[in-house]
């Protein structure tokens, strides 16, 4: 079975990527950009460091700030109509998952106007355009959706969250500049930064991973592994090596899938409104012991990634326990619940595991599982 790689067409790196946004826009003739963003970023004149180039070389632009930390078929709604009104003809989504998912559906329905139906892009919507010409600036290490062929939408009205994977969303351009992400607080780096790992070890271990896919995941591990705990404190280093490793983690999870820790956060989100990269980090380290009977010979290569002292000397159970253990005390280290304690209700589990087991990115756990187990998980974690 052939491999299907989708990246973007062009990514900028490292600080000053962003002095590369005017450039590409003017080298399309583009006329008026429609800025997607967040609130929280225009109030502390984040998203002004990408407006301010345009203000300098005199190019339009309207902003577009309704989105959601949890963006809704309401916020993609809105955003689709703003669009239309503003007459423009790009996209420069500035933010994290929300900004860039709002975005990305936004780009779709314009270009696919017979799914402005937000629902129908659930799953693999047989879409036949592009999306709108977009440039994803990302200010948080962690979700990737600069460069990943998924995005995830709240059916608040369903309480749930479904996820659109369509390689014709994804941004021609990613601009990842650490700069971008010297803002953001403690709290948000690791959560987003524990988001990353979780893509690039359930991207590692999942049923569809390649061997390029492994290349990028394994080096996402290293990268992130290394990286997070200077990030949080806010060192120039760790904030760099975390904006490189969250990428690279995308680029692989985007083309294999992820598994059941996925898919049992975007409930926890949807229901109660948790940070998706809280509900990841706790629900990792069960994931992971849920899967070691399957896939546990590959926890070897994540341990070692990390940093595993002696685990080259271990049996393969001995490794798989060390690695846990190290994902356990990396997500301590930042400040990250070990379990979901004041979080998950009781009287929700059977509409979670229900909604975890319906969720995209469930087919691709490396052990099979059911609705059953996934409800023994969500209730060993409270």
């Amino acid at each position: 079975m052939a491999n299907r790689i989708v990246l973007n067409t062009i990514s900028y790196h490292g600080k000053g990527a962003i002095d590369n946004i005017v450039p590409e826009l003017q080298s399309r003739g583009k006329k008026k950009v429609f800025v997607c963003t967040d609130e929280s970023l225009l109030k502390f004149g984040v998203a002004q460091k990408v407006t301010g180039l345009l203000d300098a070389a005199g190019l339009a632009y309207s902003v577009f700030s309704d989105v959601k930390p949890n963006p809704t078929i309401e916020n993609v709604q809105s955003g689709v109509a703003a669009f239309k009104a503003a007459g423009a003809d790009s996209i420069v989504a500035i933010g994290g998952g929300s900004s860039m998912d709002t975005a990305k559906a936004i780009g779709i329905i314009i270009t696919n106007p017979e799914f402005a139906d937000v629902r129908s892009l659930e799953g693999v919507a047989p879409t036949k355009n592009h999306a709108v010409f977009t440039i994803a600036v990302a200010t948080t290490a962690g979700t990737a959706a600069e460069v990943t062929i998924n995005y995830v939408i709240t059916d608040v009205e369903k309480k749930r969250k479904f996820v659109c994977v369509d390689t014709n969303d994804i941004p021609e351009i990613a601009v990842v500049d650490p700069d971008m992400m010297s803002s953001m607080p403690k709290g948000l780096t690791a959560a987003t930064g524990m988001d990353a790992l979780t893509h690039a070890i359930e991207g590692y271990i999942t049923k569809g991973a390649c061997t390029i896919s492994d290349m990028f995941h394994l080096e996402a591990i290293r990268l992130i592994s290394h990286s997070l705990r200077g990030a949080v404190e806010g060192t120039e280093e760790g904030r760099e090596g975390m904006a490189l490793g969250q990428y690279i983690a995308g680029m692989g999870f985007s083309n294999v899938g992820l598994g059941i820790v996925h898919s049992m956060a975007h409930g926890l989100s949807a229901l109660y409104d948790t940070p998706h990269g809280v509900a990841c980090a706790i629900l990792l380290p069960c994931g992971l012991e849920y899967n070691a009977p399957v896939a546990g010979k590959r926890y070897r290569a994540i341990g070692k990634a990390m940093g595993v002292d002696g685990i080259d000397m271990m049996d393969d159970e001995a490794a798989a326990r060390a690695t846990i253990a190290a994902v356990k005390q990396l997500s301590k280290d930042v400040g990250i619940p070990a379990d979901l304690k004041g979080i998950l209700k009781d009287e929700d589990v059977d509409f979670l595991s229900e909604s975890a087991y319906a969720d995209a990115c469930r087919p691709g756990n490396p052990r099979d599982t059911s609705v059953e187990e996934i409800k023994a998980l969500y209730r060993s974690m409270m």
